[in-house]
């Protein structure tokens, strides 16, 4: 037994040499109870120490880890194998939506090219004067912006900037009279310039939608007139309203309230104010294209800009596109956060 007794004391000792760890003997070799306290305290400070150490390292790894708030801007962070993106997300708590009379709607996050309300958006419709977007645009692609057309005094029906026979204007003044005012005659005028005239211009511009990936619409003329098979959809308008704004001068053309143009002999001059309402009332608003005919009801395609975010409205068949369009607005802005989240 004194010789186990001998092992177990030289085995304490040997764990604990460090000079404050020492412990005295008592009597035949025995330990002291106020040595076996020593013991059980090193025993609580050695374990403490080691967890304080762990717990040391992984917060210093953590501090080194890549970490994404809402605030940082992302391209400066290291992303390591995770990629992450600035997107829309819906706050909690809201449960109640827009009820519009508009047949169709898309609200588009053009940056994460996320959707934030829909209603119908796959509904075939009549587009109206937004057909005037693919008439600038292959009017653009098509002609010299300082080429001078004559207008020939043709009858043209519904919205006009007022061209009187043997008048010349400017393609790009034309352009500006075609997407600020919605005039029509403005519209005929590019289209009867294009080589093999007005059909050959719609067919362009049949071209140009299915270019654009827009195969659910059609045009049968450059005005957005009302006809059997001149229709659209607000997925589709989704895409020609990008490569309306993809384009600088229509961007620059649509954000405009109102213009005066002159003709290329200055003697005629056509002050001419912006069919969309929203210019100047709205914060944020930038354009884009207003269309209306009795039958297709209020059409909008607005570009809205708001703490470096950028939003497509489009409404189609509505009965109230302005007041609708700031109804989405509001509700945008007070339901949505845009958040960093990872890419899936």
């Amino acid at each position: 037994m004194k010789a186990k007794k001998k092992r177990n004391l030289k085995l304490k000792n040997k764990i604990f040499s460090f000079p404050f760890f020492r412990l005295k003997k008592g009597k035949a070799g025995k330990l002291l109870a106020k040595d076996h306290l020593i013991i059980y305290l090193s025993s609580a400070f050695v374990i403490i120490f080691f967890f304080i150490f762990i717990s040391h390292q992984k917060q210093e790894v953590k501090k080194t880890s890549s970490v994404l708030s809402y605030q940082m801007d992302y391209k400066k962070v290291p992303l390591e194998d995770k990629v992450f993106v600035l997107k829309p997300v819906l706050k909690e708590g809201v449960f109640s939506f827009p009820v519009l009379s508009a047949q169709s709607v898309i609200v588009l996050d053009l940056d994460s090219n996320t959707s934030l309300y829909e209603k119908n958006p796959d509904l075939s419709l009549l587009p109206a004067s937004i057909t005037k977007l693919v008439t600038a645009l292959v009017a653009l692609e098509s002609f010299d912006p300082n080429a001078v057309f004559t207008f020939n005094g043709q009858f043209v029906d519904g919205q006009k900037m007022g061209l009187v026979r043997g008048e010349s204007v400017k393609v790009i003044d034309l352009i500006n009279a075609l997407l600020v005012y919605s005039a029509n005659d403005a519209a005929y005028l590019l289209a009867e310039n294009y080589p093999g005239g007005v059909e050959s211009f719609v067919l362009a511009m049949n071209k140009k939608a299915s270019d654009l990936g827009a195969f659910n619409t059609h045009f049968e003329n450059p005005t957005g007139f009302d006809g059997g098979n001149h229709k659209t959809t607000a997925r589709d308008l989704v895409l020609i309203a990008k490569a309306a704004l993809e384009n600088p001068e229509i961007k620059a053309i649509v954000r405009k309230k109102e213009i005066n143009i002159e003709s290329a002999d200055g003697k005629i001059r056509h002050h001419l104010v912006s069919t969309n309402k929203l210019l100047g009332e709205v914060d944020g608003v930038l354009g884009l294209k207003t269309g209306w005919t009795e039958s297709a009801r209020e059409n909008l395609i607005t570009y809205y800009e708001k703490n470096d975010h950028r939003l497509l409205f489009i409404l189609l068949g509505s009965q109230d596109r302005f007041g609708e369009t700031k109804e989405l607005i509001d509700w945008i802005n007070s339901s949505y956060n845009w958040l960093w989240v990872e890419a899936k």
